[in-house]
């Protein structure tokens, strides 16, 4: 969350310019994408300087608010305290490597803000909306801050009562799962050929890979290997290449999707019934299981009640239904438009199809 806050401000190009040397500095966002930071690696970091609160960290030479000075005399100064305090209000505990770029970035700002006021940017009619917004922006992320923090505040007595209710996400088995592909590989269709044909092959290929799964499923209710089978699913479906191993180490019901997630309902020596969704069929058989203890997905769980709690206090500031826009201002709402066809992709029909 801290990360995103100071992503946010230093993308927002709010702008404040302090020149008095005595002043503290006011927080500066940055047109220096924040990403850059990360790319600092841990050996660049450099062994801690010992500096006092009322040291200077930064030093502007030419920037003063003092004009009668001049030369050496006129220097904008900031502080350890002063910096320190800026820094802190963007992002706690950043980074040394963030924290150079955010004194580059407000020396910058604080010498184009200068040059502003001197224009007298600050007092064009356009200025106090940009500040109003920028205020709202301001507060908007400061709650959203607020009700993170508050979010994390998550006892023990919370993490024990959701491990309670929830056990059964934390249970983790051995399993072995047979995959049968869900169609036929075609052969390469002639260039006369119709689309109907196509449609129709593809459809008794569908049938004729149900009928394996459900003989294969039989089989291994029966006790049959499971990597035998699998082989012979690959041979049935015409897929070429050595079959993926059927067993499968510490699976939890959050790895499965919807439909094979009755899998973990099994008990160990059991096998599923045959399990088919979009993706193919699948028969799995339970090997062993057990409940992870508390101590070890603690910080889990408490992320868990955490991020539920932040989306659940975010929900209240969704204008959803609430908003009425003007249409005749704003034009219809359009729907999302469909996503692009990768480079080369090809329609049913077999044509190219021009990405937009």
């Amino acid at each position: 969350m801290s990360c995103q806050w100071l992503a946010l401000l230093l993308l927002g190009g709010l702008v404040y310019g302090q020149a008095a040397p005595s002043a503290a500095p006011n927080p500066v966002p940055s047109a220096t994408p924040a990403p850059q930071a990360a790319a600092a690696s841990a050996h660049e970091a450099k062994p801690e300087v010992k500096v006092g609160p009322d040291d200077p960290v930064l030093t502007m030479k030419g920037l003063c608010a003092d004009t009668s000075k001049q030369g050496d005399a006129c220097r904008t100064v900031v502080t350890r305290e002063q910096f320190e305090k800026m820094a802190d209000a963007l992002q706690p505990g950043m980074s040394p490597a963030v924290r150079r770029q955010l004194a580059n970035a407000y020396s910058r700002m604080l010498l184009m803000s200068t040059a502003a006021e001197k224009r007298g940017l600050d007092k064009k009619p356009q200025f106090d909306q940009m500040m109003r917004f920028a205020r709202m922006q301001i507060l908007s992320q400061s709650l959203g801050r607020d009700l993170h923090d508050e979010a994390d505040k998550v006892s023990d007595a919370d993490i024990e009562k959701y491990y309670s209710d929830n056990k059964s996400s934390y249970e983790t088995a051995t399993v072995l799962r047979l995959f049968i592909p869900r169609t036929k590989q075609l052969t390469p269709s002639k260039p006369d050929a119709k689309q109907t044909d196509v449609q129709a092959q593809e459809k008794a290929g569908e049938a004729a890979m149900k009928k394996t799964a459900e003989d294969l499923q039989a089989r291994a209710a029966k006790g049959e290997d499971f990597d035998k089978l699998q082989k012979e699913a690959y041979v049935a479906a015409g897929l070429k290449g050595n079959p993926p191993s059927t067993k499968m180490d510490s699976l939890r019901q959050t790895m499965l999707p919807p439909a094979q997630k009755v899998a973990m309902q099994l008990t160990p020596g059991t096998v599923s019934d045959l399990i088919s969704d979009t993706s193919g069929h699948y028969v799995f058989k339970m090997i062993s299981k057990e409940t992870m203890a508390l101590d070890k997905v603690k910080p889990e769980i408490q992320n868990a009640i955490s991020g539920q709690r932040f989306r659940d206090a975010m929900a209240a500031f969704n204008v959803g239904t609430n908003l009425e826009l003007n249409e005749a201002y704003f034009g219809p709402t359009r729907p999302p438009a469909p996503p692009a066809a990768p480079q080369g992709a090809k329609s049913r029909e077999g044509e190219e199809v021009e990405p937009d």
